[in-house]
């Protein structure tokens, strides 16, 4: 497939370390990983961390390509607290520069010529107008392009009215348990079962396909009209950082391969736990090592 990934490029720092990440950013890397063609839009500083953010793409294969560097802003970073159970807590310092990303029309018609499938897109990039504005510039760009819509919340960085705004955009939704309430209640959907609040997502806002991630009792999926709930499988965690990105590419390469709703779900289930096992967003896994878990 041909994906677009459209957001934030970051520095999570854990303790004094810093790992690069930021959800569009590991998606994307999953996403190739998965042997798909991908393309990041994003934005980093003119500033020490900026170089390391686009020697990291270059390593990646992702060029810098549509990723800008913003003069006097600084380069995306998150302050990451992992409790016991190596669940995260953000702090994120904003402005950045990839809340000033813009797109020129030069690149938006290479975007439009090379014609993704697929356009991916968060909440937290589009807090800011101009950012918002670029996803609606590329959306329009891309017309032909099916929209993921990876929820995402962070606090400080939503609003009800955009995530509603999204919520209409999204061809396929994804989200996670901590987030189904607070979408229920601005969605006006029922939040139990969670079949039922799939259900009524798909129908107002005419998802192909909602999918819910449970931590560690698996994920719920709805696809056209194939409902599984999914378990999980068992790893030692040693945190949870861009599980949630790993879960939304593997989910999306199935669903572009066609497989049944229940296939898709336990590949997802099983490259959110192989990240899950070892350290940082977008540590190294392989297609077999998934296929293997038990």
């Amino acid at each position: 497939m041909k994906i677009l990934s459209i957001g934030e490029i970051l520095w999570d720092v854990f303790e004094g370390v810093e790992c690069l990440g930021g959800a569009p950013f590991n998606f994307a890397v999953h996403a190739r990983r998965l042997g798909h063609s991908v393309r990041f839009v994003s934005a980093v500083g003119e500033d020490e961390r900026g170089d390391r953010a686009l020697a990291a793409l270059e390593q990646h294969r992702f060029g810098r390509g549509f990723v800008e560097r913003i003069p006097g802003a600084p380069t995306g970073v998150a302050r990451v607290v992992l409790d016991a159970e190596g669940h995260p807590a953000f702090t994120i310092e904003r402005p950045a520069a990839y809340d000033l990303a813009e797109l020129s029309d030069a690149a938006l018609a290479a975007l439009s010529a090379w014609a993704p499938g697929w356009l991916y897109f968060g909440t937290l990039h589009q807090l800011y107008p101009q950012a918002r504005a670029l996803t609606r510039r590329a959306l329009a760009a891309c017309a032909g392009a099916r929209r993921f819509y990876d929820v995402n919340l962070r606090r400080d960085s939503y609003t009800p009215e955009l995530v509603a705004d999204l919520l209409g955009d999204a061809d396929v939704l994804k989200l996670n348990r901590d987030e189904l309430p607070v979408l229920a209640w601005i969605a006006g959907a029922p939040a139990h079962p969670i079949e039922n609040f799939c259900r009524f997502c798909a129908g107002r806002y005419g998802c192909l396909a909602v999918c819910v991630t449970l931590g560690g009792k698996g994920s719920a999926v709805l696809i056209r009209e194939e409902y599984v709930e999914t378990p999980a499988y068992r790893v030692e965690i040693r945190d949870t950082v861009g599980v949630g990105d790993a879960f939304a590419a593997a989910f999306l390469h199935g669903l572009g391969n066609g497989w049944p709703a229940a296939r898709i779900a336990d590949f997802a289930n099983r490259v959110g736990a192989l990240v899950a096992s070892r350290p940082g967003a977008i540590p190294q896994w392989t297609f077999k090592e998934a296929q293997g878990l038990r």
